[in-house]
């Protein structure tokens, strides 16, 4: 996982609410633990006809919308069954950050230990964004802000630990094992 300091991309537009993570990565594609290739079947079953040609009329094969890093979703982004792998299809995908008024707790969870950003903005504030997906968007980790080129700013809430394993490129295992030094340190201090 490499560090999230700053992204700006144009966006990728899912107006339907209740996404939930059967849609993102239906459950026949979870017996991987392996991260990479899950990206091919994000939203398989809206992205793929069932004779397997891609859906033209899907967000995601359109090819004006090839290598947007934000996805701006409908209310309830995530929701349904806790499953690490939709995350990980979203970042295969090519995916950085989610921006929706409504992302579920458990998957808000995995996505930020996994490098994704969900970012949680008023109802109205995204359906603006919706309305100008072609505005290249930067979002600013540190600063907590998501910037449009005319100028708006819009604060997310991202708390301090999610904040410094994003901007530091590792997991919460990852933020222990580069704290190994003073861990010893402290060990030793404190030693029976």
């Amino acid at each position: 996982m490499s560090g999230f300091r700053t992204l700006t991309s144009t966006s990728v537009v899912l107006r339907e609410t209740n996404i939930d993570t059967d849609q993102i990565i239906p459950a026949r594609f979870l017996s991987t633990t392996e991260r990479a290739g899950l990206g091919k079947h994000a939203f398989n079953d809206w992205r793929w006809q069932a004779d397997g040609a891609p859906n033209p009329a899907f967000a995601f094969n359109q090819p004006h919308n090839a290598g947007r890093s934000i996805l701006l979703a409908g209310r309830n982004f995530g929701c349904g069954s806790s499953r690490e792998h939709a995350p990980w299809a979203l970042a295969d995908l090519g995916l950085r950050a989610i921006v929706s008024s409504e992302i579920a707790d458990i998957f808000r969870g995995n996505a930020l230990k996994n490098g994704l950003l969900p970012i949680v903005l008023d109802e109205a504030d995204v359906q603006t964004l919706m309305q100008r997906p072609d505005d290249a968007l930067t979002v600013d980790v540190a600063a907590r802000e998501l910037r449009t080129p005319d100028g708006r700013v819009y604060t997310f809430p991202l708390d301090g630990f999610s904040q410094t394993c994003l901007l530091e490129g590792v997991d919460q295992l990852g933020y222990l094992l580069g704290r190994t030094p003073d861990i010893e340190r402290y060990e030793s201090e404190h030693a029976r």
